[in-house]
């Protein structure tokens, strides 16, 4: 059955559902003849029966309420179809709600928002920062930018970038101490850690193909990932932090990254979003505005 028959399958919806030529007739703007050749050249087409007519009721055939499940998708696919390109010639308005990740936000995703919000000014952003996962249904956020997690079936995920930790230190610490070459060599540095409630961090490696967690222990321990770089930058001691906080530093050689062979791929950077039959433009947009511009590469690579 081509396209040219979606006419006579929505004819067939609207009779099913009304359970009248008439009344169908009315919904459609058709006369009920009309609405007749609709059914008759459907039928004949699929070379089955699927309504039962008499003069006082209408009623489907077994095969009709099987062709029935089919049509309601097929204009639900059609209807989608055409939202999806009324939508790309919307302009994104209204309240963006957004949850960003504290430091990676900061950084490279609010100059991507100051843009967006540059370009499209009936458009109102409403951000939150946190480097917990918050519950997107429940709280009403359009949409959050997330370092690895969990999936969740409610949401939608697009990968936005890789990401990686890169263990790195100052060249005036370096100088001072040697280049760390093995594991082994890792706890004879003074480190900068994460501050947990356990005081244990674990550094992550691949060795052989195979991920490593290496647990180590630091004489700073603190509670803030900028603060650590900024430690690092100090020359106060190795430190393993995400490539996106420390990638900039390291191209313009303020820190130096060590043991680069057995640095591995972590879960990607991705753009989150609860599961919608049609994404907002605001939602859409941004998401391709932020691709579009790491495209190329992320700006911390």
């Amino acid at each position: 059955m081509g396209l040219n028959r979606i006419g006579d399958v929505l004819a067939f919806v609207r009779v099913a559902d009304s359970q009248s030529f008439t009344v169908a007739a009315d919904r459609l703007g058709l006369s009920r003849s009309s609405v007749g050749k609709c059914i008759v050249r459907l039928e004949e087409s699929l070379s089955t029966r699927l309504i039962h007519r008499t003069t006082r009721s209408v009623t489907l055939t077994e095969e009709g309420r099987i062709f029935y499940e089919h049509a309601m998708r097929i204009l639900g696919e059609a209807d989608d179809a055409e939202a999806a390109l009324a939508q790309r010639n919307e302009i994104p308005r209204g309240r963006l709600r957004l949850d960003l990740p504290i430091a990676m936000g900061r950084l490279h995703v609010l100059p991507v928002l100051q843009d967006f919000l540059a370009q499209w000014p009936d458009l109102v952003a409403d951000i939150s920062f946190s480097d917990e996962y918050r519950d997107l249904v429940a709280e009403g956020i359009d949409v959050a930018i997330r370092i690895g997690g969990a999936p969740d079936s409610r949401l939608i995920r697009q990968v936005l970038a890789p990401h990686r930790y890169i263990t790195c230190a100052a060249p005036s610490f370096l100088e001072q101490n040697g280049i760390p070459r093995s594991f082994d060599d890792i706890q004879h540095y003074d480190k900068i850690v994460f501050s947990h409630a356990n005081g244990v961090s674990r550094w992550r490696y691949k060795v052989n193909g195979e991920d490593r967690d290496v647990s180590v222990q630091g004489r700073l321990r603190l509670g803030n990932t900028e603060a650590m770089r900024d430690a690092a930058l100090a020359g106060l001691g190795l430190v393993q932090l995400s490539a996106f906080l420390v990638g900039e530093d390291i191209r313009q050689g303020r820190l130096i990254a060590v043991m680069t062979e057995f640095t591995r791929e972590e879960p990607p950077i991705c753009a989150v979003y609860p599961t919608r039959r049609h994404l907002s433009p605001k939602v859409r947009m941004f998401i391709e505005e932020i691709r579009q511009r790491w495209r190329a590469g992320p700006p911390w690579h």
